[in-house]
């Protein structure tokens, strides 16, 4: 007996003890998961978006203005949802609250999302690592959390050793979309130990100005990849600024 199955028996009885809640809003969960019908419907899909980088877009279009004037190293983007209430409430207790539980949901609308519209498969998924220093804060890597279980569901392998975080960054969410870039410049390296696949794809939980992504694209073509795509759980749409 594996022990994901143990795992899997054990939810099972304890969704049956004690049935499941919504994260968001404290209602009984939907099935056998806490998050209601009515919060899950609330949810906002990423259907309209540039097909390059998933910036979501008021009307359809071959790329967004941002990727017209600088194409970006991944090859496309699959980003499922936009960056908004109430998904991310979910995001901040996966990311700031501790909370698995919150994780395991978002995988969960992850796979759903993958499995109706799946993107190209590529033969590994590549987390973007936090630093030592934030990990140990953090206590995990919910980039890799969120890899985990979609890794598993896809049959891809999982490659969380090569792709480093070479020095501890300022927060990126004080940070307009060049300050991004400046302050991620040289934060990532590829290990020179660990081989890279042809084809791989380089995974996030929320997408915002894709500074993040780009660098680690740009790291991992430059250490032997042929093809980079991007996954991310939510896109952020663009600012629009102070009215």
């Amino acid at each position: 007996m594996t022990a994901q199955v143990l795992v899997d028996g054990w939810r099972h009885l304890q969704f049956a003890v004690l049935p499941p809640h919504c994260l968001l809003c404290g209602q009984v969960g939907s099935g056998e998961r806490d998050l209601c019908a009515a919060c899950a419907a609330d949810l906002l899909r990423n259907v309209v978006c540039c097909p390059r980088c998933a910036l979501p877009l008021a009307t359809p279009a071959p790329l967004c203005g941002e990727c017209l004037q600088r194409e970006p190293p991944f090859t496309t983007a699959s980003v499922p949802f936009v960056y908004a209430a109430p998904l991310d409430q979910l995001v901040t207790h996966l990311k700031f609250g501790r909370s698995l539980a919150a994780g395991r949901v978002l995988a969960e609308l992850w796979i759903n999302a993958l499995t109706v519209a799946p993107p190209p498969l590529p033969a590994a998924l590549i987390p973007v690592p936090l630093h030592a220093q934030r990990l140990r804060e953090r206590g995990y890597n919910q980039a890799l959390e969120l890899a985990r279980p979609l890794a598993k569901t896809f049959a891809i392998a999982l490659r969380d050793d090569v792709l480093v975080r070479t020095r501890a960054t300022a927060a990126q969410s004080n940070l307009d979309a060049p300050e991004r870039q400046r302050n991620l410049r040289g934060a990532f390296a590829a290990v020179d130990a660990a081989p890279v696949p042809a084809h791989v794809a380089v995974i996030d939980d929320v997408m915002t100005t894709g500074a993040t992504l780009r660098e680690c694209a740009r790291v991992l073509l430059g250490a032997g990849a042929a093809r980079v795509d991007v996954w991310a759980l939510a896109r952020a749409p663009k600012s629009r600024g102070p009215t």
